[in-house]
């Protein structure tokens, strides 16, 4: 079977990139079963959430009310398969361990997206939620498997940090770093619980940049938890991308990557906690 490093150093099937795709999704369905099929739960959610923007025009804090359902399964999608994909190179001796943790990931997405969808079909919101005593249950077993999740990203990064991977030595760190800070974005994110909201200096909801909703007229820690959520695709990317151009210093460059990366993060969360926003033009 091929793992996904050598898949990536594999060429394309001749003057085809759609079957170039679906060879990586059957790798990922063999090598991960319950992350495959917790991404296409979300694609199935995505669909669903995109089909009701068009006849449920409801708002919630000022965005439409299937706005974030759309967006969180597009994000879980991208981290249930990005997950699934990276841990398959480990070897044999730790599968039984990334089993174990992707049942863990797949039940906290599913519990975590079925509080979103049964608040927004509520018409209120699914986080920092105590308005009532059913919203408040609702947010905290959110919460709970959201530190679930974490726990289990902690669980991968040990095990991609203790196990050699195979393929260039750039990509692995690529893997070990953008898992290092996916986690930092996962613990920024929980400031947000602390706030009991994401907007520093004004309320939830309001003005903000199109589609991403992040707040134009205060900070909003929405945005470095975001980026540092996706350092899961970013730095084995750019690990893979760098043993391809520069074979020689492919290493320093993903450390390099990861450190401006990871300054991006803080200087964002600092831009955020001093309650100014990312883009002041929609004031």
């Amino acid at each position: 079977m091929l793992l996904p490093s050598s898949l990536l150093s594999a060429p394309a099937p001749a003057g085809s990139v759609f079957a170039s795709v679906g060879t990586a999704l059957r790798t990922l369905h063999r090598a991960n079963p319950v992350l495959a099929w917790t991404g296409w739960v979300n694609v199935a959610l995505a669909v669903l959430a995109l089909a009701l923007l068009l006849i449920d025009h409801r708002l919630i804090t000022g965005a439409p009310a299937w706005m974030k359902p759309l967006k969180f399964a597009l994000s879980i999608l991208a981290f249930a398969w990005t997950l699934g994909w990276l841990l398959a190179d480990l070897p044999p001796a730790a599968q039984r361990a990334v089993q174990l943790l992707s049942w863990g990931v797949a039940v906290s997405m599913v519990v975590e997206q079925g509080v979103i969808f049964v608040q927004a079909a509520r018409g209120t919101t699914s986080h920092y939620n105590a308005s009532s005593a059913l919203n408040g249950v609702l947010f905290g077993l959110m919460g709970i498997f959201i530190l679930v999740n974490t726990l289990m990203t902690a669980w991968a990064l040990w095990l991609v940090w203790r196990h050699p991977l195979p393929g260039p030595a750039s990509y692995a760190w690529g893997v070990r770093l953008g898992l290092l800070l996916f986690l930092v974005g996962s613990v920024l994110g929980g400031m947000m619980i602390h706030h009991n909201q994401h907007t520093v200096g004004a309320p939830d909801g309001g003005p903000g940049l199109p589609g991403l909703g992040w707040s134009t007229r205060a900070g909003d820690l929405r945005i470095a938890h975001f980026l540092g959520m996706h350092a899961l695709q970013v730095l084995p990317l750019l690990g893979w991308a760098a043993s391809r151009w520069v074979p020689r210093g492919a290493v320093p460059l993903t450390w390099t990557g990861a450190a401006l990366y990871a300054a991006a993060v803080g200087g964002l969360f600092a831009l955020a906690l001093a309650g100014r926003p990312l883009w002041a033009g929609g004031q």
